[in-house]
């Protein structure tokens, strides 16, 4: 392994908590997750992979596993992430796919939440893979979308989904949307539409407020 690879994460980790400690943060939302809440105690969060970097600091130490990618940058983003407290479950929609999901489930039978990115690791942006759905299914706990959106940013125009950094100094928002249940005849492709649409909607509300 590479100097700059081994110190990546170690970078990365005290980039993040530097933008997150300057920042101004607003949480909006906080009753949707409540209301989720009371369906079983435990949520899966989804949240477009453009956005994820800030969770990094917002949720660190709480409890939650979040599914990774097993390749090379996926043990990057793993390594940084476990420096904040989080889980990482290895696995993703292209490459080990039953096994991320078998520790997913993992996760939640050991009391944490969890949280997925319906659109990674590789897009379309914004268009809702199935895994969240499959999940939400088999364990009848709530998908709760959430977004979220810093005012100052690296914004990376070449990546497939215009991956967002946030920058120190931010005015930042996390915000909730209401929470989404799967039953085990409910239409997949209804409910990923249903995703999509409430998690497009607080994107742009968090964007309007960042921009207001």
């Amino acid at each position: 392994m590479s100097l700059l690879r081994f110190l990546a994460p170690y970078l990365a980790y005290l980039f993040v908590s530097c933008a997150g400690l300057t920042s101004r943060l607003r949480w909006r939302g906080l009753d949707q997750l409540e209301a989720a809440r009371r369906v079983k105690g435990r949520v899966i969060y989804a949240f477009w992979h453009q956005r994820q970097v800030f969770f990094t600091w917002t949720h660190r130490n709480v409890g939650v596993a979040t599914l990774v990618s097993r390749s090379g940058d996926g043990e990057i983003i793993a390594k940084a992430m476990s420096l904040s407290g989080l889980l990482a479950c290895r696995g993703s929609s292209t490459r080990g796919a039953a096994a991320g999901a078998r520790e997913l489930i993992k996760a939640l039978e050991s009391g944490v939440d969890v949280a997925i990115t319906p659109d990674g690791p590789k897009g379309p942006a914004r268009s809702v893979k199935p895994g969240v759905l499959f999940l939400a299914q088999k364990t009848g706990l709530p998908i709760v979308p959430i977004t979220c959106a810093t005012s100052r940013r690296l914004e990376f125009s070449r990546s497939w989904d215009r991956f967002q950094v946030p920058l120190p100094f931010s005015r930042a928002v996390v915000r909730y949307g209401s929470h989404i249940l799967v039953g085990p005849d409910d239409d997949l492709q209804a409910k990923a539409a249903e995703l999509k649409a409430v998690l497009d909607r607080v994107t742009e509300e968090a964007d309007r407020e960042m921009a207001a």
